[in-house]
């Protein structure tokens, strides 16, 4: 039985949507999980290298790469637009994402225009923060005495997450700020990135309840 939901609020086993749901929550967190390693494979099939670049919103103009990313904030603008999780604030949240996620595609870091270049870090810290709030609030939610200790287990796991991608942002910014000569040289924005979208991706993947830390 899932226990993540609150009382008054159907649960899963009389949804027909169920399936959807389930799906929809490992299709969201695999976009996370396999964008940075896709990317990488993308550049390597376009340009025959395994250069990466200084940060995930670079790829835009690196050919296969470039269309692998775009493709995939686009997959994951319609799929968090079909979530509507437990109550409408799942709903909402999942809204707006979609909008975020369709801004950072539209918006290329790599534009000549200051204000696009500009759009493109709003919405990409916008999509995070929706992230963030998923993992810390809304996927930690639980009814009244229906903890139980996989929940429990499931919460612990949301709660890293968020915090990684919190992290990460933090990160992003100080190498950005303070130590850019580093970032240029180890490709630190890449990776803190690629950190706090693999731990999105972990945060909605365990959501699913999917092969571990599932209610028996």
């Amino acid at each position: 039985m899932n226990n993540d939901i609150l009382p008054g609020i159907k649960t899963p086993e009389k949804n027909d949507q169920v399936i959807s749901y389930y799906a929809l929550r490992i299709l969201i967190g695999a976009t996370g999980v396999l964008l940075p390693i896709l990317l990488i494979i993308g550049n390597l099939f376009a340009n025959n290298s395994f250069k990466i670049e200084y940060s995930v919103s670079d790829y835009y103009d690196n050919g296969t790469a470039g269309d692998i990313l775009v493709g995939i904030l686009f997959v994951l603008g319609f799929f968090l637009m079909t979530y509507k999780g437990y109550d409408k604030t799942d709903s909402r949240a999942a809204n707006l994402g979609c909008v975020f996620a369709l801004g950072v595609a539209l918006c290329p870091t790599t534009s000549d225009n200051p204000f696009i270049h500009k759009l493109h870090f709003v919405f990409a810290l916008l999509l995070f923060s929706v992230f963030i709030f998923f993992s810390i609030y809304l996927f930690r939610k639980t009814g009244p005495g229906k903890c139980t200790k996989q929940k429990d287990k499931r919460n612990k796991v949301y709660l890293v997450c968020g915090i990684l991608m919190i992290a990460s942002i933090i990160g992003i910014a100080l190498v950005m700020l303070v130590f850019k000569p580093a970032a240029q040289d180890y490709h630190l924005v890449f990776w803190f990135e690629s950190l706090a979208l693999v731990s999105f991706g972990i945060s909605w993947i365990t959501k699913a309840e999917y092969l571990f830390l599932k209610d028996k």
